[in-house]
């Protein structure tokens, strides 16, 4: 069962170590076909992790959740210096040029 998908190779295979460390086997898909893109949509070309025991894929899913969370740099900030709200990507203020704490 499919458990994970992410345009960035590097994810996906990290993913797979995790959920292999934790002792569940799982094989990676569609690590070759980011070159169909184009012809095929792009999130059908994006790597997969599958999990191959059915008993497997609950706590797989609870990992991968958790992996998730651990990675969410969505967060806003906003400056401690004039109080301007910052969208996540930015790592100065751009009102006042004030690195994110």
């Amino acid at each position: 069962m499919l458990v994970y998908t992410h345009q960035n190779n590097l994810l996906v295979e990290s993913v797979k170590n995790t959920l292999e460390h934790a002792g569940i086997v799982c094989e990676t898909k569609n690590t070759t076909l980011q070159s169909g893109f184009g012809e095929l949509s792009g999130i059908d070309t994006w790597p997969e992790v599958w999990v191959l025991d059915s008993s497997d894929v609950e706590r797989a899913k609870e990992i991968v959740e958790s992996l998730n969370t651990a990675l969410d740099t969505s967060q806003a900030w906003r400056c401690e210096r004039c109080g301007e709200q910052n969208e996540a990507s930015f790592d100065f203020c751009w009102r006042c040029q004030t690195a994110a704490s």
